[in-house]
């Protein structure tokens, strides 16, 4: 008697739902990365513009938000001498969270124009400044830079804003010797490991009966009316 051979029969649906699974996975993966960024949220920046820092970080056109990498975006707005810090999260909804820190501009030299900050680099700016910032009518010693730099971050902020220049003026007895003018009238000479006694300034004023002189907190704490 003959042997009957069967033929097997192809499953070929399951094949198909399989090809169809990973169609799928690789078509919504794909979706995903094309997805862009929806939104940009930026804080911390007083002289930075938004603008500046999206152009930056390359959102302007609002590529990618998978593609896009924070790591690559903080080294190029950290380029900016003016970046302190910066953080960039991701957040939902495809949103990216830019929180910058600044270095503080500390005054600006007369002789070329540029802006000192607080890292001691120069630069020039276009930018409004949201604070008010005196000038430095002379030079300042290489050598005393630092040492300037590190007592004079020490006067609070409120007090910079009302002082209009800054003149190193030593004499035979004090090489560290500075002339401040205020922006009310008057003057003040300090040495530079003195200068945290510029933060009583507004405490003083009400003990000069509105005249105008010289305050010396160099050597000693004394008052001189202008003649």
């Amino acid at each position: 008697m003959a042997k009957v051979i069967k033929k097997k029969k192809l499953r070929l649906l399951p094949f198909f739902i399989f090809i169809l699974v990973i169609a799928i996975i690789v078509f919504t993966v794909l979706i995903l990365l094309d997805t862009k960024v929806k939104n940009i949220i930026i804080t911390g920046n007083d002289i930075i513009s938004d603008e500046e820092i999206i152009n930056r970080a390359g959102l302007t056109n609002y590529p990618s938000y998978y593609k896009t990498s924070t790591r690559i975006m903080e080294d190029k707005i950290e380029e900016n001498p003016l970046v302190k810090s910066v953080d960039i999260k991701r957040d939902f909804y495809h949103i990216f969270n830019i929180e910058l820190e600044e270095y503080e501009i500390l005054y600006k030299r007369e002789d070329n124009g540029k802006y000192v900050l607080e890292s001691k680099e120069e630069i020039t700016l276009e930018n409004n400044i949201p604070y008010m910032i005196p000038r430095l009518i002379n030079e300042i010693p290489t050598d005393k830079i630092n040492s300037f730099i590190k007592y004079y971050k020490r006067i609070d902020r409120n007090i910079r804003e009302k002082i209009s220049e800054i003149k190193y003026d030593p004499n035979e007895f004090d090489k560290d010797r500075f002339l401040l003018y205020m922006d009310d009238g008057n003057s003040v000479y300090l040495t530079i490991t003195k200068f945290e006694r510029l933060n009583y300034y507004n405490d003083v004023l009400p003990q000069l009966d509105g005249r105008k002189g010289y305050l010396y907190l160099d050597s000693g704490n004394h008052f001189q009316i202008m003649q």
